[in-house]
């Protein structure tokens, strides 16, 4: 009896963990929100995290376009990736960066386009 109560407990004790370990991971997919210049902009993440090394892609634009992220980082609670696209031949890449928290990264956004510096608020929710 007191084996299957060990069992029991270590069973719950390690599920408790699994589920916190995946709360402190951006490993997944997610939908974001940019606010820049008076808009919104939505799109999606798909994040896969190995060690300090983010990578993924990021879905959207005005064709919904699927562009790979680089320089991905992912420490102590911090995510950092940037994004280079395409709009009327001109090439432009948006950094972000921002804080995991559960299902939720908050951060910043900053992208240069014909030499203007822009930045904004972007968040991201998990998709279960």
């Amino acid at each position: 009896m007191k084996r299957l109560v060990m069992a029991v407990v270590t069973l719950a004790f390690a599920g408790l963990l699994s589920t916190a370990r995946a709360a402190d991971d951006p490993t997944g997919t997610w939908k974001s929100e940019t606010m820049a210049g008076g808009k919104t902009r939505e799109g999606t993440l798909k994040l896969k995290v190995e060690g300090d090394k983010l990578t993924g892609t990021y879905v959207g634009g005005q064709n919904n376009t699927e562009t790979p992220i680089e320089n991905g980082s992912f420490k102590d609670g911090k995510v950092s990736f940037s994004v280079t696209r395409e709009f009327n031949n001109n090439k432009f890449t948006t950094k972000y960066s921002g804080t995991l928290s559960g299902d939720t990264i908050t951060g910043k956004s900053e992208t240069t386009i014909q030499g203007e510096a822009r930045s904004g608020d972007w968040t991201a929710k998990r998709q279960k």
